[in-house]
């Protein structure tokens, strides 16, 4: 996972694509990466840059695992990968585990560019996400301050990969 910061020339770069014929190509240099995690070593993921969401409440996806923190059995970092893994068992009152990880320490930006390569699972059940929520709630909970899918793969609508973007108006 990656994360380029641009605040400097989202601006100035709007005008040039409006008036001129100049390759996008030209601005990708523009990106300053400001977070990066390669997963490049082995074991718990770096709790420098990540936490855990802990629980079984659902998050209103009615979510049937409880979400674990730091329990190498549901994440782990090995070969240069995540792996974010789903185990059928009995545990905080729920008969599914699984972990829900957040960036941490501030991570946040106004603008930017977010790579990132995952495989994801198939299958009924699974529900593989990456989103951005605001660090700041100032129009209340979700999902008045917004919320961008930027990936979301649902394993009842296989094989459909989907981006969206809930508020209030629009849930």
């Amino acid at each position: 996972i990656k994360i380029y910061s641009m605040k400097a020339y989202l601006l100035p770069l709007m005008g040039v694509f409006l008036f001129s014929s100049i390759s996008i190509n030209t601005y990708s240099q523009c990106y300053e990466l400001v977070w990066s995690d390669e997963f490049n070593y082995t074991g718990l993921p770096d709790d420098t840059k990540w936490t855990y969401d802990v629980g079984g409440g659902g998050w209103g996806n009615n979510e049937l695992q409880y979400y674990t923190s730091k329990r190498i059995e549901n994440v782990s970092v090995a070969d240069g990968k995540l792996s974010i893994n789903a185990i059928k068992e009995s545990y905080g009152g729920r008969n599914y585990t699984s972990a829900r990880m957040v960036s941490t320490n501030g991570a946040s930006w106004l603008y930017g560019k977010i790579e990132m390569k995952a495989i994801l699972p198939a299958g009924r059940g699974g529900w593989a996400a990456f989103w951005m929520l605001p660090t700041d709630r100032e129009y209340g909970g979700w999902p008045n301050s917004g919320e961008i899918d930027i990936m979301e793969y649902v394993g009842y609508d296989s094989p459909y990969v989907h981006g969206t973007i809930h508020t209030e108006a629009y849930n």
